[in-house]
């Protein structure tokens, strides 16, 4: 028999192991391994058309409907019509949800990680390169209506002279984000409320295009860019246009952003730094956070070819100067790192929150100088 044939059995037989794994594991808290998956992608996508949510992992509308209905009857997520047109449903998690997020990804961190154990990790690379290629063809295959290059792209700035070092440029906010900081400016990015209009990537391109020799590059923020499935082919595009990029990250996902990096795709990296390793969790709005993927993003950085530069916002309730010389410390040999004293907003996700004091501020910046000469205040006033 041709080795080949068993592909498709090896690959039932790991679903299903999959499924009867997160069944039990999330027995407790009422869900199944279906509404699992189905929650990260609200999750990850918050304000997703229900239709949407249909071909981001080619399924059915019978099953979006069953396992949709479920996690509403369960209060996991909420649906919201569209006030210009009924007939969509837009698809947000709950509270109650959001309590649950961080350990539902850890879970599915540590499954793989024992699937993976004693495995050489050169294997590893090559198991989810084949499989990364196989998954891709099958998709376009079966969904070829879907364009891998669409980025969901919620708001544009056509000019900016301060957000990319030594560069005039163009900034565009993208939907979405996997934390769920307090002191965040963009809570409509965030949460993506029901009246955000999505801009048209397209239409966006050909702005680009007739700014060539106007600007020098392109921001790519958030939100939390690196969710974007379409994000690399849109940035491929972008690249045509001979525009340098930088991308604005929280760095959790480090394979994406690695797979970024070597493509090319990225001239530019700002790296939020939430606050020291214990205080990180609460700091991005989380119950718990597994760190690993940031301190390899973190790692990456300091080591790659590209410029980039660390920051922090600091707010008073969060952050202490302890705080700030342990952050310092932990990217000690960065080339840069930025101090951004908190400003309120009406877009803030939690008000009522406060700048430092000047006094603190300086004697933040002084313990940060002393791991990383080279540290700034940016926005103190």
């Amino acid at each position: 028999m041709d080795t080949r044939q068993y592909l498709s059995q090896d690959t039932s037989i790991l679903y299903r192991a999959a499924q009867k794994h997160f069944d039990r594991i999330f027995n407790d808290i009422g869900l199944g391994y279906g509404q699992v998956l189905f929650l990260i992608y609200i999750y990850e996508n918050e304000g997703i058309a229900m239709s949407k949510l249909a071909d981001l992992g080619n399924f059915d509308k019978g099953t979006i409907t069953h396992s949709v209905n479920r996690l509403v009857d369960m209060e996991y997520v909420r649906v919201e019509t569209n006030a210009s047109d009924r007939r969509v449903k837009k698809l947000y998690t709950t509270a109650k949800s959001q309590k649950i997020i961080t350990r539902i990804y850890n879970e599915r961190q540590k499954w793989w990680e024992h699937l993976f154990a004693g495995i050489d990790s050169e294997d590893v690379d090559k198991y989810l390169a084949v499989s990364k290629i196989i998954t891709e063809k099958a998709q376009k295959e079966i969904n070829e209506t879907v364009e891998d290059d669409h980025l969901r792209i919620f708001g544009i700035q056509k000019l900016t002279l301060l957000d990319y070092p030594g560069q005039l440029a163009t900034i565009l906010f993208t939907g979405g984000c996997n934390f769920r900081c307090p002191f965040c400016h963009n809570r409509s990015l965030v949460f993506l409320d029901e009246d955000a209009c999505e801009l048209d990537g397209k239409e966006i391109l050909e702005l680009l295009q007739k700014r060539q020799g106007l600007i020098d590059g392109v921001v790519i923020s958030g939100g939390e860019p690196l969710l974007q499935e379409g994000l690399k082919a849109y940035l491929q595009k972008i690249k045509a246009l001979g525009f340098k990029v930088k991308l604005d990250t929280n760095g959790l996902l480090y394979e994406k952003l690695k797979e970024l990096i070597e493509d090319g795709l990225i001239d530019y990296v700002a790296m939020d730094i939430k606050n020291s390793q214990d205080k990180y969790a609460k700091t991005a709005g989380a119950d718990i956070l597994d760190l690993k993927k940031i301190d390899q993003s973190i790692d990456l950085l300091i080591n790659s070819q590209i410029d980039y530069e660390f920051r922090t916002t600091v707010v008073d309730e969060f952050h202490e100067v302890s705080d700030i010389e342990k952050i310092a410390r932990r990217l000690k040999g960065a080339k840069h790192y930025y101090l951004q004293s908190y400003r309120e907003s009406d877009n803030v996700i939690k008000k009522g929150l406060h700048a430092p004091s000047e006094a603190k501020l300086k004697l933040m910046l002084e313990k940060a100088q002393q791991y990383i000469p080279s540290a700034m205040l940016r926005g103190a006033e």
